[in-house]
């Protein structure tokens, strides 16, 4: 039985976003819907608890359905407030006093450790508050969980832990899940929702299997558009010859002839559909300027430590050659990141780096950091590119628009940019550096799965050689060529990432 039905559901929001959705949701469903950055998930979730009004259709929910949604930023005002104190805010009062004890529950359900239940929101990481609407959310004991971006801010434990978590609820609460991760769809859902402007599609499969399902039917539709164009283009040659005859001749069946031919190939293009093209968010392209050196960097057993001295790892003697995409794997607060600052001093600093790690003099460094420190949210995106790069405006401007900042917003504040569109800018700035070694830190950070898969494609394509740190399971797979995994204070090479994954998540 469902507990929720979609029925002819749109949205438009200035261009539609969705239309003619028919959609059911009942127990034991856990269902992913996938779209691109800005295309209607989260405005489909809020439709479905009613704090959105769509623009056609209906949603009927089953009686007294009490519907949990996590949304992707902590509410207002909620930061000053301990974890503990959150989550118990969420009870109505006189259940908040007389049954305090569902918050430790909760809590400890969700593996939150004790000293951080007195802990401020406003000090702990995002990924401990995304865990702390989660827990708002679960004490009220729902009857259906919408999680939107669940995975945003959460390292591999704790997306292991999250993942555990779902699967292990009880199967009469359907789940709900917007999300970019594939790794982590292919995990928690049974069925896939592709949502689109026209024609959304439902497939009772997890992601991977669905998109490749999907790809189908998008190739199946794209053959038979082609075929359709390619009829109605034969039949308005044969029209147009048989009305050169008709008025050389003066037949008149040549041009009723000739007309009804028309009007076959009329209603034939009017019927043809092409596949479905996703309006890209912005296109991610990278360079690579290439180096006639096949030794980019040497680590000659460097010792990477905090900034008081406390050795973290030592690395041992390891290369990074041309052609190689190398992840650094390991725990968090194991020193990756400490890593990655030293390969950069070397390349960009090397009279001050020292003599444990040296880069080949040739390499020209394209840097990005899972904060994209490197794009001040008080510049503009127009005065980033300008200021950086001999680009007139005019030209600035046209790659800003393909990269996916539109005019209206090319000289706000960065920080007025939505993580996707920000994102997209930090990897246009890396293009027209032109380098030929990148390190990147958490790449696919706020980029939707169509950005991601651009990246993947653009480093490989390319041949670029670069070390990079990335929870994104689905990324590191596709990706790495070479894996050095940090463990018991040594950095050593693995054959792949497998077991840290498992390991890390707690199965291995």
């Amino acid at each position: 039985m469902a507990l929720i039905n979609l029925r002819s559901l749109g949205v438009t929001l200035g261009a539609p976003l969705f239309s003619d959705l028919n959609l059911s949701i009942g127990p034991g469903d856990r269902l992913g819907i996938v779209a691109a950055n800005g295309r209607g998930k989260s405005t489909l979730l809020r439709a479905m608890t009613g704090s959105f009004e769509p623009t056609s259709g209906e949603i009927t929910r089953s009686r007294g359905l009490r519907i949990g949604h996590v949304e992707q930023n902590l509410p207002a005002g909620l930061g000053d407030a301990t974890f503990h104190d959150a989550v118990l805010d969420a009870l109505p009062a006189e259940q908040a006093e007389s049954e305090s004890w569902r918050v430790d529950v909760a809590l400890g359900e969700l593996d939150v450790p004790d000293e951080l239940h007195q802990r401020r929101l406003s000090q702990l990481s995002g990924g401990w508050q995304r865990l702390a609407m989660l827990a708002r959310v679960w004490v009220t004991e729902p009857d259906m969980l919408l999680l939107d971006e669940p995975t945003n801010h959460l390292d591999l434990a704790r997306i292991g832990q999250l993942e555990d978590w779902l699967n292990a609820l009880p199967r009469d609460v359907p789940v709900v899940v917007c999300s970019h991760d594939r790794a982590f769809l292919d995990a928690v859902t049974n069925r896939t929702l592709f949502l689109r402007p026209q024609g959304s599609q439902v497939f009772s499969l997890p992601y991977s299997r669905a998109r490749a399902a999907l790809d189908e039917i998008d190739a199946s539709e794209e053959r038979r558009f082609q075929k359709d164009m390619k009829t109605a283009q034969q039949l308005r040659r044969q029209a147009a010859k048989l009305n050169n005859i008709g008025i050389n001749s003066g037949s008149d069946l040549l041009v009723v002839k000739t007309k009804q031919l028309k009007e076959r190939a009329d209603r034939l293009e009017d019927a043809a559909r092409p596949a479905h093209q996703e309006r890209s968010a912005g296109a991610i392209r990278l360079a690579n300027r290439g180096t006639h050196a096949k030794v980019l960097v040497t680590l000659d057993d460097a010792a990477v430590g905090t900034p008081d001295g406390t050795l973290l790892f030592k690395t041992g003697r390891l290369w990074i050659r041309q052609g190689d995409r190398v992840v650094l794997l390991g725990a968090n607060g194991v020193g990756k990141t400490r890593l990655v600052g030293m390969v950069r001093q070397a390349i960009e600093a090397p009279q001050t780096a020292g003599e444990a790690i040296k880069a080949t003099p040739s390499l020209v460094l394209g840097y990005g950091d899972q904060g994209l420190s490197d794009l001040g949210d008080d510049d503009t995106p127009l005065g980033v590119l300008t200021r950086r790069f001999e680009l007139g405006e005019q030209r600035a401007r046209s790659l800003l628009a393909g990269a996916g900042v539109g005019i209206d917003m090319q000289t706000s504040m960065v920080g007025r940019l939505s993580g996707g569109q920000k994102a997209r800018l930090g990897m246009l700035v890396l293009r027209l550096r032109n380098p030929n070694f990148y390190l990147l830190d958490e790449p696919t950070n706020h980029l939707d799965i169509e950005g991601q898969e651009a990246l993947e494609k653009e480093l490989m394509d390319r041949e670029a050689s670069c070390l990079l740190v990335s929870h994104d399971r689905s990324f590191v797979r596709a990706v790495g060529n070479r894996f050095w995994l940090i463990q018991k204070r040594r950095l050593v090479e693995v054959d792949g990432p497998e077991r840290f994954f498992a390991e890390v998540a707690g199965r291995g």
